[in-house]
């Protein structure tokens, strides 16, 4: 811990770059920007004159909230002193106690941890929002919020879940686990990192003050001409995705930059985890998709503010543009979320099956591969299963054990393929027609993507925040949290491919009354789903508060490079730089010559039992 700065009077500390600062400055900039925008006495299109909607006000409140927000978080020292020749330093608080969790840290572990609690918090509040439109549809009319109220909701939950979870393996586990998987000592550009986290947080915010400001009512995706039509609180989900879309972007660039150029001698890349595959393909993605998500709002945000006519027909545009534009980043985004997924299953049934990889060259093909064909059929917007079914060979005639990270990943190959089958349906142009806008849609959406993506961050958070944090969970508590989790989503999410079949419509508080007892079967579970939650925090809360029982260096029997390192990582990760020689995979492969020394691994076998 930094004494010097620990010392310090606590007035002092409270007057520095950090987050306190951080949320002054930002909203001093939003009432900035809306002072400005005032004074130019822009109103919105001309069919809002009559509401007094500046979105000139807005838009430029949004602007200067998160750059106000990032300079008091202190993002600004670094270039400023290079300005003035001066010799900054190259490490930001990274020793500095529990301060350093709020604020710029050059640490990629801390940043990883940062994100973790960051994305929680947002996940906790789309849930919520899921839990309140299971509510309303108890009954098939609109009796909590009122139909507007509804698609606010609807709106607020699908954006949450697809812009902050966009970021929820990457984020975390990325951040933390890819420098030590490749033996490097930190990131590429660990301000970068930093920011990146900032800027997600800011959009968040952002995005939840929507209600202070109408809402919105177009759903996730935001269509034109819904968006140029909207109320004011449409700007909001302007900026929350040009901010996602901005992180998104930076994240990937780093990660890339990372693995690409700070790998340890003899990290080939035919010795390259599969996880840190599914990083780099990952971040490819996001690197050539969320920029083109950033042009389209920004296209919006003229349209609805300087009277442009991008997406307005009446002016010459085109709202089967934004689609297009939109649906360009939102199909590799579904890949964003699904590559590292399928990392972290590889990753973990290799450790509990205790064998080899099968196929790794054909699993990295394939990985490869998905992420360069969602580019291709976005127009089509339908379903691509990249996966190769050959992984689940990894497991047979394999002594697998039945951990919770590995119920997680069992539970995700079921659900993707649930999606996955489900999909084929809106492929097909008959099918489609009846079922795209229906709760068919909804169904296989949830299982392709909370059935990925959630199970695969549950299974990354069972199996490495033991690492992160040096405690392990209670494993009674966890198990309870799958079974329950399991059984819950499967009995929410199956019963809808039947409302879906029944005319359910997507997006509408009412419907026909023979379709209620369904709706309440699949709201009660999505109660008990969410219940399923405050397990999993009951057990954050008592294993990490309350018993806070060490855990194992490696309690899987690991081999990976990141469990040969003591717990917790040291700052610096390695004394030196390991050297690796071998496969990363070559469990039941008898001993052979050290595959490598990690420094700093005092005291930790490198070579855990092989069997």
């Amino acid at each position: 811990m930094n004494t010097a700065a620990a010392e310090r009077p606590l007035w002092r500390r409270l007057l520095g770059f950090n987050l306190l600062a951080g949320i002054v400055l930002g909203v001093a900039g939003f009432y900035f920007g809306w002072w400005l925008g005032h004074q130019i006495h822009a109103k919105s299109l001309a069919y809002f004159a009559d509401t007094n909607q500046n979105d000139v006000a807005l838009l430029l409140g949004y602007l200067f909230f998160p750059i106000g927000f990032v300079i008091g978080l202190g993002f600004a020292k670094y270039p400023l002193s290079r300005a003035l020749g001066r010799e900054p330093s190259h490490h930001e608080n990274e020793e500095g106690g529990l301060g350093r969790y709020f604020g710029v840290c050059t640490d990629h572990k801390v940043v990883g941890m940062q994100y973790m609690v960051g994305i929680g918090v947002f996940f906790f509040i789309g849930g919520l929002n899921a839990m309140l439109i299971r509510a309303e549809l108890l009954r098939p009319s609109p009796q909590l919020f009122g139909a507007g109220n509804y698609l606010t909701i609807v709106g607020l939950h699908g954006a949450m879940m697809m812009g902050v979870m966009s970021s929820a393996i990457l984020g975390p586990f990325a951040n933390y686990f890819v420098p030590l998987m490749i033996g490097a000592k930190r990131m590429a550009f660990p301000r970068i990192e930093a920011l990146t986290f900032w800027l997600l947080m800011a959009a968040g915010v952002i995005f939840v003050s929507t209600i202070f400001f109408g809402g919105f009512p177009t759903g996730w995706t935001g269509y034109a001409p819904l968006n140029d039509q909207a109320n004011f609180g449409f700007d909001s989900y302007i900026f929350f995705f040009a901010l996602v879309g901005l992180s998104m972007t930076l994240l990937g660039l780093n990660l890339i930059a990372t693995i690409v150029t700070m790998r340890a001698p003899g990290m080939t890349w035919g010795r390259l985890p599969m996880f840190c595959w599914g990083v780099l393909s990952t971040s490819g993605l996001m690197v050539l998709a969320a920029p083109v998500l950033i042009a389209a709002l920004l296209m919006v945000a003229f349209d609805r503010s300087l009277q442009t006519s991008f997406f307005l027909t009446s002016g010459g545009g085109s709202p089967y543009l934004f689609e297009n534009l939109f649906w360009f980043f939102g199909h590799p985004e579904v890949y964003v979320v699904l590559l590292p997924a399928m990392g972290i299953t590889a990753e973990i049934i290799t450790v509990h099956g205790r064998k080899k990889l099968f196929g790794y060259k054909t699993v990295l093909y394939t990985t490869i591969a998905t992420g360069i064909i969602s580019f291709f059929v976005w127009a089509h917007h339908q379903f691509v299963a990249g996966i190769d079914p050959r992984i689940m060979a990894t497991l047979w005639r394999a002594k697998i054990r039945y951990t919770v990270p590995m119920l997680f990943c069992l539970a995700w190959f079921f659900n993707f393929f649930i999606g996955g089958v489900s999909g084929f349906f809106l492929s097909d142009t008959p099918s489609d027609v009846s079922t795209h806008g229906s709760f068919f849609v909804m169904a296989h959406f949830h299982y392709t993507i909370m059935g990925g993506l959630i199970f695969a961050f549950f299974a990354a958070i069972y199996y490495w925040v033991p690492k992160m944090t040096g405690l392990r969970f209670n494993e009674r508590l966890a198990k309870i949290h799958f079974w329950t989790m399991f059984i819950a989503f499967n009995s929410t999410f199956g019963p809808l491919f039947a409302l879906g079949l029944m005319g359910m419509p997507r997006r509408v508080a009412t419907y026909a009354s023979n379709l209620q007892p369904l709706n309440i079967w699949v709201s009660v579970s999505a109660f008990v789903l969410g219940a399923s939650m405050l397990v999993f925090l009951a057990n954050v809360l008592y294993s990490m508060v309350i018993a806070r029982e060490p855990a194992e260096a490696n309690p899987w029997r690991s081999k990976s490079l990141e469990w040969q390192l003591p717990t917790p990582v040291p700052v610096h990760n390695f004394d030196r730089i390991p050297v690796f020689d071998a496969d990363p995979y070559d469990y039941g492969i008898p001993p052979v010559a050290p595959r490598h020394v990690p420094a700093g691994a005092s005291g930790v076998a490198p070579y855990p039992d092989r069997k």
